[in-house]
């Protein structure tokens, strides 16, 4: 075997980096445990709070090789939300907001009646709303200029009554997509502070959308309002440290004495105490660890009780990430916020300081509130701000405002001469500069040890304010951590079921060189998971499923070269020739095979979305991870295998068959071309009574992520008749029409309404919710609990069910250029693709036809995953009987010799028909597994495999081989 000494480095290479990364996965989940652990009282009370605190005392602290929790958890295999619960939300910012704020909230006829026919074309449009809007204000007003819209006071030194159509656009555009990025940035810290283990955040490109994920959230409630909610940006006066040193003594004291005398933790300091001198504190203060010493305070000789907790930072104090709980916790006591004025408020700084020690250190700003807690200046004044160079070169932040900001902004910066003023964003201080004089006429600029993209930053948070670009939530699903827990269960049983049941065959059918196949597949399965965590995938329970098909699919390698090996056998030829051949031989038909499945991979990948583009993960490294624990690792075991029995003078009696494979499908000479028509009439029939079918049932169930709604599953402690549920519902949804259908088990009832579809915000959302409550109030002493919820806006389910043809059409395109590069004729290609709309066409089709027989099933993108998986492993099939085509007539044969097409097509499919079987039964093993035991989620998934792995087979023989006679032979005979 050539490069086995590389082959051999390689995978130890690789094993050692998966065992590596894998270890911080191990790590992670111990860290959890005793996080649960610290939090649960002996009674079995948990506190999530208690939680949150031991997290935060190690977040930044060094646990393991080096690295911080934080990286830790980072770097560890993460579950996606179908295996963990939480919340997964799409927002979409809201250009007609933009769009009215930009005009500067213009009552012109002609603007309102474009922003309505933009907002109505947009149900059924996949283009932008803002080139909806200009394609609908020039049909309204076509001689009416989009400046006379949008030149005001907004957009002054920007757009003028004589800016052209095409500029008003430019800016309208580069506004949203700054819109969009700032309400990202605010998403984004906003979550960072919310206290989510491993959230993910993400831009959806070619859109005004955000999609977030947030694992182990049990309030979704809370966690819309955060996403939704709109930004608030404040200017703030500063209390400077000696104004409010006195409370920070006698929390001190207060600290001191309950340290000392826990009986009487509750009493208040005495007045001496409350030292009105900042003096003491200060030294106090300055005794403790500055931001960059690096020294543990715990380490100070005074060991005061106040500098354990704060570190002085400049005219202000600070506190180690690690402590923040606690201090929150203690600004939060009825007899701390009596030491402090009224009107003083504590705020986080957004970015902390990097400690030596490892830690990080958060500033904590005194600001000084008005009545009613009011910031004397809001962000709705600001009309624009930029990042810029002072005289010295230095970055800069420059803003301006309207009239009204102007006045207050002068009177406020005229009486904080010499003083800070906070600029906060969502009750987080972004920056405190000193007003250095009085600032007439709204313009200023902010100055600092700022780096160019720290100011760029600043500039973003006072633009904030500037448009706040409302956002809606389009798309949500929140998944309890019952039904997370019941799904991993049920990805891990199907997972184990369907390696045990490939091991069982392969030893089963090819005897002891099957162990050795097993053995390949147990490092894929090895490397799959150190891939995953190594590019930090998140495991779903669609991605379990890839794994389980790439299990299956995996064999289909070892298939092709162990039937080649033993077609090398029986012409007489060495053990060891026989092996190198085999391989040799196989290596193409492997590689054609999945290639073309890894396309289809990459195409889920780019059009899905959460848990499907998962599925595309898993499958494409699982793919890949396969061709080379198939090709060469299990080479190296079968060659280390066939030398031992060659040495001991075994070789006669090392075969690569048993009892039951033996004489299987030996000397097979069937004449598939001739039955060819047969097929023809069996194929197109089937599709046709499907497709009547479907049509007299009204078309497919589609799901709630192809139609809009709002879908519930909801557990009950007993048994509930489904029909009885919608009949309650129906008053309470105002007569709108729900299905409800059982879900994972007698128990669980899954209800799906269009009831407010249209209406995407989250007042909507707790109307649906309590319609729903009081409809299932008549089944209470069934306990009836909500364990999952999801919601999909009309104008995403319009974009979703685009998104999934336009998948399929660029699967088969890609597909089809691939053949006609592999086999250089078009006959080749048009024929693979005829048999895999085929294949398409009947897995919809038996949709309809088991629908008569009360099989019930949605069509949701975990279907569309499906059918564009049957696409990937139909073509998989068809390529290995092109490849052996091609191997016995030649790259280039001549199509119009149609009997001798008829005769190598034939004795190529004969050739090949073990390992189509062969490959076909696993995996359809496999797949029955899913079918029983995958859980409701993966049942349409599973079902459209279980149909499209046999007819899948069958297309490759019974289609695609025929079609390419009937298309390169056809011209000749009518010549």
């Amino acid at each position: 075997m050539r490069y086995k000494s590389a082959i051999i480095w390689l995978s130890t290479i690789i094993s050692a980096l998966c065992i590596f990364f894998l270890s911080f996965t191990w790590k992670a989940n111990q860290l959890r445990d005793q996080a649960i652990s610290y939090a649960t009282a002996k009674d079995g009370k948990y506190d999530p709070a208690k939680r949150l605190r031991f997290i935060d005392s190690l977040w930044k602290q060094p646990v393991y090789l080096g690295y911080t929790f934080q990286e830790v958890t980072q770097y560890a295999l993460q579950k996606g939300l179908d295996l963990e619960g939480g919340l997964h939300a799409v927002l979409e910012v809201s250009p007609d907001e933009i769009l009215r704020a930009l005009s500067g909230k213009s009552n012109d006829p002609t603007f309102e009646k474009a922003i309505a026919e933009a907002a109505k074309q947009q149900m059924n449009s996949n283009l932008p709303f803002n080139e909806l809007f200009y394609a609908a204000f020039a049909k309204i007003a076509p001689n009416q200029s989009l400046a006379s819209v949008f030149a005001n006071s907004v957009n002054r030194g920007k757009i003028s009554s004589s800016t052209s159509d095409s500029q008003v656009k430019k800016v309208i555009n580069a506004e949203i997509d700054g819109a969009v990025d700032r309400v990202y940035k605010i998403i984004q810290a906003r979550i960072d502070k919310f206290g989510v283990a491993n959230p993910n955040i993400q831009r959806l490109p070619g859109s005004n959308r955000i999609q977030v994920e947030l694992p182990g959230v049990d309030n979704p409630e809370r966690a819309r309002k955060l996403l939704s909610g709109a930004a608030k940006l404040e200017f703030i006066e500063c209390y400077e440290l000696n104004e409010y040193g006195a409370g920070l003594n006698a929390l001190g004291a207060l600290l001191e004495q309950e340290t000392k005398a826990p009986v009487a933790a509750a009493s208040t300091p005495t007045a001496a105490s409350k030292d009105t001198s900042a003096n003491a504190l200060a030294s106090q203060l300055t005794s403790s660890p500055k931001a960059d010493s690096g020294k543990a305070k715990a380490d100070t000789a005074a060991g005061n009780a106040l500098t354990k907790l704060f570190v002085q930072m400049g005219n202000g104090i600070g506190v180690y990430r690690k402590d923040t709980a606690r201090v929150n916790a203690l600004f939060r006591r009825p007899e701390v916020k009596s030491f402090f004025p009224a009107n003083l408020s504590f705020a986080w700084s957004a970015k902390g300081t990097p400690a030596t020690n490892g830690d990080e250190i958060l500033s904590l700003e005194a600001l000084k509130k008005g009545e009613g807690q009011s910031a004397p200046l809001e962000g709705d004044v600001i009309t624009d701000a930029a990042q810029d160079f002072d005289q010295t070169g230095r970055a800069e932040v420059t803003m301006s405002m309207n009239g009204t900001g102007a006045r207050i902004w002068k009177n406020l910066t005229g009486a904080n001469v010499g003083r800070r003023i906070a600029i906060v964003l969502d009750g987080y201080v972004y920056s405190a500069p000193v007003i250095n004089g009085e600032i007439p006429g709204g313009r200023s600029s902010i100055s600092g040890n700022f780096t160019v993209e720290e100011a760029k930053d600043l500039a973003n948070v006072l633009k904030a304010g500037k448009l706040p670009a409302p956002t809606r939530i389009v798309e949500d699903a929140f998944i309890g951590p019952s039904l997370g827990n019941e799904a991993i269960n049920q990805g891990y049983l199907s997972m184990v079921l369907g390696l045990l049941l490939v091991i069982i065959f392969m030893v089963g059918y090819y005897g002891t060189p099957g162990w050795m196949a097993n053995l390949s597949l147990f490092f894929n399965l090895f490397f799959i998971a150190g891939v995953l965590v190594q590019i930090q995938a998140s495991l779903t329970l669609p991605g379990i499923a890839g794994i389980v098909l790439t299990l299956g699919m995996a064999v289909d390698a070892n298939v092709l070269i162990n039937e080649r090996i033993r077609e090398e056998l029986r012409k007489g030829k060495g053990l060891l020739e026989s092996i190198n051949l085999g391989y040799e031989k196989a290596l193409s038909a492997i590689l054609d095979g999945n290639i073309t499945t890894v396309l289809v991979g990459v195409i889920l990948i780019i059009f899905g979305s959460g848990s499907v583009k998962g599925f595309g993960v898993t499958l494409c490294i699982g793919l890949i991870t396969s061709v080379f624990t198939a090709v060469y690792l299990s080479h190296i075991f079968i060659d280390w295998m066939a030398k031992r029995a060659i040495k001991a003078g075994k070789e006669k009696e090392m075969t690569f068959e048993t009892f039951i494979s033996k004489d299987l499908f030996k000397g097979m000479n069937f004449d598939f071309i001739g039955k060819r028509k047969y097929s023809y009439w069996f194929s197109w029939g089937l599709i046709t009574v499907g497709a009547i079918v479907l049509f007299m049932q009204g078309g497919f169930n589609l799901g709630v992520d192809f139609k809009g709604g709002r879908s519930y599953v909801v557990e009950f402690s007993k048994p509930v008749e489904a029909g009885l549920v919608k009949e309650a519902l129906k008053d309470d949804f105002n007569g709108v029409g729900s299905e409800v259908k059982t879900y994972n088990g007698q128990t669980k009832l899954k209800v799906t309404t269009s009831y407010l579809v249209e209406d995407e915000s989250i007042q909507a959302n707790q109307t649906v919710r309590t319609a729903l409550e009081k409809g299932l109030s008549e089944f209470s002493a069934s306990n009836p609990t909500i364990v999952s919820e999801s919601k999909v806006g009309a104008t995403v389910a319009d974009d979703i069910l685009t998104q999934s043809f336009v998948s399929i059409f660029y699967a088969l395109i890609a597909i089809f250029v691939y053949i006609l590069i592999r086999f250089r004729k078009w006959q080749y290609s048009l024929g693979g693709i005829i048999a895999l709309l085929h294949d398409t066409l009947v897995v919809l089709g038996m949709v309809g036809i088991v629908r008569l027989f009360g099989f019930e099933l949605e069509v949701d993108q975990v279907f569309i995953a499906a059918i564009l998986t049957v696409i990937g492993y139909s073509i998989n099939d068809t390529v290995v009987v092109f490849d052996r085509i091609r191997e016995e007539i030649g790259v280039n044969p001549d199509l119009g010799n149609k009997p001798l097409m008829i005769k190598t097509i034939n004795e190529s499919i004969n050739h090949t028909m073990s390992r189509t079987v062969m490959t076909a039964t696993t995996v359809f093993l496999v797949v029955t597994v899913l079918l029983f035991f995958g859980g409701e989620v993966l049942r349409g998934f599973s079902f459209a495999m279980f149909i499209g792995v046999v007819f899948g087979a069958y297309s490759s023989i019974f289609v695609a081989a025929p079609i390419v006679i009937d298309l390169g032979t056809s011209k000749k005979e009518k010549k």
